[in-house]
């Protein structure tokens, strides 16, 4: 099944989805809706989250001229508007990630129209790919400071992919030490229908002590701040090795098939191909 065959019924794929979906209809009131969400609507959703917001708002696809031969991105960077096609689950969750990371989301589309502006629409440059990667794909591993040794070892069993070691063997230590958000809008439409080898990459920043404790609004808050100085820290995305594989149904939590022979599973669960090169996001 395919994100095109899915109906606005929440009570009916909801059920079917995996926790972070499940978690975003429901901290963004979106069950609610006795229709697929407008460009209106989401634009309204935004002022309400974020009233002192001056950024791009979102507009239907049908209401930009046909014959606008300008890239996505240089619309966003020059008309302060989203081009979100009605009834486009892929679009939806890219504005529930505007919604929640506002400054990160602003921050990636301005990289990219600066590589635009410097190298073309096409080829695309090895940042944008990166960039793109995070976009579609990214997961935000949040670790507060005081947990940041056992953070530490985690990741970098994770970009190791110990992934039995880290997710099975040390999954209390994970649910102690480590917030998951999914920030990457492509993966979140999958989750609608999860499969085996649902993958994300990821990225890790520390947050101050007592993050857990925050209302969602204010975590939101700073996993945006904390995204973005973590993005700019990394040369804005200029390296190379950055990013690591996740694999999404293997989150503590996020999937309820886990069980240890799950995570044997090499097909979906691969290990490190030999002369891997380190990222270089570790230590935090």
């Amino acid at each position: 099944m395919t994100s095109t065959d899915i109906n606005w019924q929440p009570d009916t794929f909801l059920t079917a989805a995996a926790a972070p979906v499940r978690a975003l209809f429901d901290t963004l009131q979106l069950t609610g809706c006795t229709a697929f969400p407008t460009a209106g609507f989401l634009s309204e959703k935004m002022k309400m989250l974020h009233p002192a917001w001056q950024g791009p708002v979102f507009v239907a696809q049908s209401a930009l001229a046909e014959d606008d031969a300008r890239y996505y991105e240089e619309i966003i960077g020059s008309d302060n508007r989203i081009p979100t096609r009605e009834h486009s689950w892929h679009d939806l969750f890219n504005a529930c990630i505007w919604m929640q990371f506002p400054q990160t989301k602003l921050h990636l589309n301005q990289l990219h129209v600066d590589d635009i502006q410097r190298h073309g629409v096409h080829p695309r440059t090895p940042r944008r790919n990166r960039l793109t990667h995070f976009d579609e794909c990214g997961v935000v591993l949040a670790v507060e400071q005081r947990h940041l040794n056992a953070g530490n070892a985690l990741l970098a069993g994770l970009a190791e992919h110990a992934w039995l070691e880290v997710l099975w063997h040390h999954r209390q230590t994970w649910l102690d030490t480590v917030t998951p958000f999914m920030f990457g809008h492509a993966n979140l439409e999958m989750m609608l229908a999860p499969f085996t080898g649902l993958t994300g990459k990821w990225l890790a920043v520390t947050v101050p002590d007592g993050f857990r404790e925050l209302s969602q609004a204010q975590q939101w808050a700073v996993i945006d701040s904390a995204v973005s100085a973590r993005i700019t820290a990394l040369d804005n995305f200029q390296q190379p090795e950055i990013l690591r594989p996740l694999p999404l149904l293997g989150v503590p939590g996020w999937w309820p098939g886990q069980s240890k022979s799950f995570y044997h599973d090499t097909s979906y669960f691969r290990p490190q191909r030999a002369n891997t090169p380190r990222t270089v996001q570790l230590p935090l």
